[in-house]
């Protein structure tokens, strides 16, 4: 399988990319002078490709300058809008095209499934519906299309688990804010298994939470890792010093979204990772 991939150098990318090579798949990276090139050269570079996924975006976990939601957006729905455009060009046009989302789409609380009309009235919730809705562009170019709702994705060597290590080794984490908030997650060998059958399986088709079907909250994940680590973790972090480092942007700590999965359980798709503790051992051992 030849497969198009914007954000491949990432987090999540690089860790496909070694999946996909082990499966003897390509990958032709989507790059940032690629889309800079314009529709053509997005064009250019899909041609012959018999899939696309679409990860590209600044990292959301950051302090909200108005700045940088411009980047935020920038980095997101234009760059997929161009993806799009490109497919209703091609002569012969991928089976599948894979675009990523956020649980942050949902309003705070839940749970929520894909069925649920609710959706966040505020930055976060609107940056991911216009994400979605540039994705879901690729339809009309007769492209199946799925989009997959990311909640916090945990794996080796990056990602949030990367940043919360080193204090929590010291033994200095703790809960932010309350610590009642929900936090939705996923151990990144699920993700990669759920992108797959979305690859392979041509029954999968539209919105899906990505998500582990137990969701627990900012507490629930402390308790986790400082066990995994057998480390304490008593150290709280205010609400007030997160809004201080993060402005805006705090909201994605000091929030959060219980999703679940249902339609990826409705398609048969196993979880190898169900419970935080158990994610956290997993990854920490």
């Amino acid at each position: 399988m030849k497969i198009a991939m914007s954000g491949s150098t990432g987090f999540v990318g690089s860790y496909l990319r070694t999946g996909f090579a082990e499966k003897g798949w390509l990958v032709v990276p989507l790059t940032r002078d690629d889309f800079a090139n314009g529709v053509a050269a997005v064009h250019d570079k899909i041609e012959g490709c018999d899939a696309v996924i679409n990860l590209a975006g600044a990292p959301i976990a950051a302090r909200w300058t108005h700045a940088y939601k411009k980047v935020l957006y920038e980095s997101r729905v234009p760059l997929t809008q161009k993806i799009a455009a490109a497919m209703h060009g091609l002569e012969r046009r991928p089976a599948v095209f894979i675009s990523a989302s956020g649980v942050g789409i949902y309003p705070n609380g839940g749970p929520w499934t894909e069925e649920d009309g609710a959706f966040s009235d505020d930055f976060l919730g609107h940056l991911a519906w216009d994400w979605e809705q540039a994705a879901l562009e690729a339809q009309s170019a007769g492209v199946r299309t799925a989009v997959f709702r990311f909640g916090v994705v945990l794996g080796r060597g990056g990602g949030a688990l990367a940043k919360m290590l080193p204090l929590f080794r010291l033994g200095l984490g703790g809960v932010i804010g309350r610590g009642t908030q929900p936090v939705s997650w996923v151990h990144i060998t699920d993700l990669a298994a759920a992108l797959c059958a979305a690859l392979e399986q041509t029954s999968f088709s539209g919105i899906y939470n990505l998500s582990a079907p137990q969701p627990t909250t900012n507490a629930g994940l402390t308790r986790a890792l400082a066990a995994a680590l057998h480390r304490p973790a008593f150290l709280p972090v205010p609400a007030f010093a997160m809004k201080l480092a993060f402005g805006e942007g705090a909201c994605v700590l000091l929030g959060g979204q219980a999703a679940i999965p249902k339609r990826l359980q409705e398609a048969g798709f196993q979880f190898a990772f169900e419970r935080i503790e158990d994610a956290l051992v997993d990854l920490l051992k």
